[in-house]
């Protein structure tokens, strides 16, 4: 490894786990000026093979990142001279910090998802993807979504580890042979049979919301037997135990497909809640003004000027008090 940096080899007081997250921080910044350094990619995957703890790390690492969007590509650029070292420190600072807090210690990582790491298909924060598959099907995923698709002679699968996806789905290739794979989505609750659909899959953390918009599809919650047809134009939740009774399908749940946030009277804390989907960081109101109402159609690709717009329509002033961490007040 090259001589270390200040923050990482100054603080002998600091625990184990906390220097290998500083170092994480540390290596990714230097990845990230220079990704094309093959001396460097070799270094840092040595340091990755030295322990589970060291590779858990840079991973987490990545992850931070891309969450909160802390390492912009200007801070590889040389023209910059001193005000690069600047914002390295800053990166890493930023990182540890993160890194540190979500969640709490190197201990917490077991816990993590390492699967979405290494999914066929992701997106970062405010990023979509259209994806074709082999079979005709379309896949659009949303912002902070990652998945795997597995299909071979006996299924179609897709594996929805996070964040939400559009589906569009084709013809079986292989029905003409006599061979029957539906076409299935699955989240951590259940599953997702297509039935000549389009649908919207979206997992949160207690239950998965299906939106039908085409089509059919067929529920089956992991812990049960019991299964749910759901039609066009309707959606339900279910967790791992149960389905709820459909209901009216939201007509501008996939209008986010097209970059755009469709508001009708939406509650403010709500409408923030999904704005906040798209922008890196944290986005929140004072419990005060959460109800009120918004309406408006909203381009998803600049958040800050959705953010900049709401003043003229509500009483309410919006504070940055860094590019990461804004607020929305009473005026």
């Amino acid at each position: 490894m090259h001589t270390a940096d200040p923050l990482i080899s100054g603080q002998p007081h600091e625990s184990q786990d906390r220097a290998v997250i500083r170092e994480a921080a540390q290596w990714l910044v230097r990845w990230h000026d220079t990704p094309h350094d093959q001396q460097l990619v070799a270094e840092l995957a040595q340091w990755r093979a030295r322990s589970e703890q060291h590779e858990q790390a840079w991973r987490r690492a990545q992850q931070v990142n891309d969450k909160f969007g802390l390492l912009p590509p200007q801070l590889g650029m040389a023209v910059l001279g001193e005000r690069t070292e600047l914002s390295r420190r800053r990166a890493i600072k930023s990182l540890v910090l993160l890194m540190t807090v979500l969640p709490a210690g190197v201990a917490g990582y077991q816990a993590l998802p390492w699967r979405e790491w290494r999914a066929d298909y992701s997106t970062r924060t405010g990023e979509q993807r259209l994806i074709t598959l082999n079979d005709g099907s379309e896949l659009t995923l949303n912002t902070d979504t990652a998945l795997d698709v597995r299909f071979n002679r006996l299924q179609r699968l897709i594996r929805l580890h996070r964040g939400e996806v559009l589906v569009d789905s084709g013809a079986d290739p292989l029905q003409a042979a006599g061979q029957s794979r539906p076409l299935r989505v699955t989240t951590r609750h259940g599953s997702v049979r297509a039935l000549g659909t389009r649908f919207v899959v979206r997992q949160q953390r207690e239950s998965t919301l299906v939106q039908v918009f085409d089509g059919a599809v067929e529920i089956e919650p992991r812990g049960s037997e019991r299964r749910a047809l759901i039609q066009a134009g309707q959606q339900l939740r279910f967790n791992s135990a149960d389905a709820a009774m459909p209901q009216p399908v939201d007509p501008h749940g996939a209008d986010w497909s097209e970059g755009l946030l469709i508001a009708d009277s939406l509650p403010l804390g709500r409408f923030l809640a999904e704005l906040g989907r798209y922008r890196p960081g944290l986005l929140r109101c004072e419990e005060s003004i959460a109800g009120l109402p918004v309406s408006g159609a909203f381009q998803l690709d600049n958040t800050d000027q959705v953010l900049a717009s709401l003043p003229h329509s509500l009483p309410v002033r919006v504070i940055y008090r860094t590019r990461y961490w804004v607020s929305v007040a009473s005026a």
